[in-house]
């Protein structure tokens, strides 16, 4: 088999993903602007030392994977 397209840009290959992830990648966006806004309004309503706002930051990573991971069990028993 003879390939002879040309090889893709870098811009074409960026804008190849984000057609096809577009969506995902909003959802991830907007689930990040949220937890990073609530983590900071939390802490800035607590005395709380710096390491913890950053050890909830991160705790993010694991709410994110349980959040939609629970959400895909719960569409698949529908």
């Amino acid at each position: 088999m003879d390939d002879t397209r040309p090889p893709m840009s870098v811009v074409d290959t960026l804008r190849n993903h984000v057609r096809d992830h577009k969506r995902g990648m909003f959802v991830d966006l907007v689930f990040a602007i949220a937890w990073v806004t609530a983590v900071s309004v939390i802490f800035d309503l607590l005395s709380a030392p710096q390491w913890a706002y950053y050890l909830t930051l991160a705790a993010g990573v694991v709410a994110y994977y349980g959040f939609f991971w629970s959400l895909e069990l719960a569409m698949e028993q529908q």
